[in-house]
């Protein structure tokens, strides 16, 4: 017996990360008592999104052309490629407005619990891209998660016998930050990495 509209829709927005069945009935009664228009809205958008959005050739990201606005810039200095896990964090990047070079995003980490392995996050992909005679650093950017380590400790010995210059972003305490908060695994990453004074 096939579910009843209501019961489909309940069980379709389950699957957005943090929801709930409480909280995916909630938003059912919503949408279907106070707001029609914005459940028709959000439905035509997310069917757009599925048939327009596609992957980015050079860079894996989302985009609705064959290659994203920040790969077909001139302005983007093509000597830089900073591996990021998702396109949030490629977006967070770009907020600091530090960076200008390109990106590749993998979608994804090793994680080998996940059955999520080189092959299944399509790393021959980024050696493609990082050897295209342009690319002269590679700034891993993975997060600093056992995953994430896991990905750019691959990566990198995956690109530096090719003579490729790879570097990670650093850790250590944030800004602002004051010591007696900080946890002592930061603290001690931040003590390992600690520069000169410059002055």
């Amino acid at each position: 017996m096939n579910p009843s509209g209501l019961e489909a829709l309940i069980e379709a927005l389950r699957c957005l990360p943090g929801v709930g069945p409480k909280s995916a009935q909630r938003m059912a009664y919503h949408l279907l008592q106070r707001d029609r228009s914005g459940a028709r809205k959000l439905g035509d958008s997310l069917l757009h999104a599925l048939h327009a959005i596609r992957h980015c050739q050079r860079c894996n990201t989302f985009t609705e052309s064959d290659v994203c606005e920040r790969c077909a810039s001139p302005k983007r200095d093509q000597s830089l490629l900073c591996v990021v896990e998702t396109p949030v964090d490629m977006n967070m990047m770009e907020q600091t407005l530090a960076y200008q070079g390109l990106y590749y995003v993998l979608m994804g980490r090793i994680s080998p619990l996940d059955g999520v392995g080189a092959r299944e996050l399509g790393l021959e992909r980024v050696m493609a891209r990082a050897l295209d005679g342009l690319v002269k650093e590679v700034i891993l950017a993975t997060n600093y998660t056992n995953e994430g380590e896991a990905t750019a400790h691959y990566l990198t010995a995956m690109l530096r016998p090719k003579g490729i210059a790879v570097t990670r972003i650093a850790r250590g305490i944030p800004v602002g930050g004051e010591l007696e908060y900080v946890d002592s695994g930061t603290l001690a990453q931040a003590l390992r990495e600690r520069k000169n004074c410059v002055g």
